[in-house]
């Protein structure tokens, strides 16, 4: 098909396709690709317009999963994080989302895998265990570090890092990710502050 097709032509040219997004605005299908290297003429497939990478506009991305005023306090300290960062030139964003129960913050944690640019994964809750500890592992083994606030439950224990204090764990975060900052979690892994 269509992809197929475009990839062939792209990988003629000697780029790389590198992110594939397929969504549909008013009825209409829009493809978008991400392309490193050269990027062959495709205008003959209808309307193509080049456009900045996501990674260009919304760079490395801090994911905060959990209840509500926890997530909510942690998303207040990496924003005001993020905005230290951002104004020195690096592109760092925030995304959240509020869950409650096992199973649906397990495959929230383990989805954050798959997410394009996502760095960092802050873990704001009271209780947390059991399959969620397996996907914190999981998650991990995928190389993405876990910070996890001080919570009852086996989360922490398999975190990388526990603070108690949710804003300073979304400081900490963005902390951990920036390259305009010299904070090294490597240096406080297992460490509960």
């Amino acid at each position: 098909g269509l992809l197929r097709d475009l990839s062939a032509r792209i990988a003629d040219a000697g780029g790389n396709l590198t992110w594939v997004s397929v969504t549909v605005h008013s009825g209409e299908a829009r493809l978008l690709l991400e392309i490193e290297g050269p990027v062959p003429h495709l205008s003959d497939l209808g309307t193509v317009e080049e456009v900045a990478s996501a990674a260009a506009v919304w760079g490395k991305r801090v994911i905060v999963i959990g209840g509500g005023a926890q997530v909510a306090q942690v998303a207040m300290g990496a924003i005001s994080e993020a905005d230290r960062h951002n104004l020195r030139g690096e592109r760092i964003s925030v995304d959240t989302i509020a869950l409650v129960g096992e199973q649906g913050i397990a495959e929230a944690v383990r989805a954050v895998a798959r997410l394009p640019r996502a760095e960092m994964l802050v873990l704001a809750g009271s209780i947390m265990g059991g399959e969620i500890t397996r996907a914190v592992s999981d998650l991990r083994a995928a190389g993405v570090p876990v910070i996890s606030l001080n919570m009852v439950g086996s989360v922490p224990e398999a975190a990388d890092l526990v603070v108690a204090d949710p804003v300073q764990a979304g400081v900490m975060a963005v902390m951990a990710i920036a390259d305009t900052a010299k904070f090294d979690l490597a240096r406080v892994r297992g460490r509960r502050y």
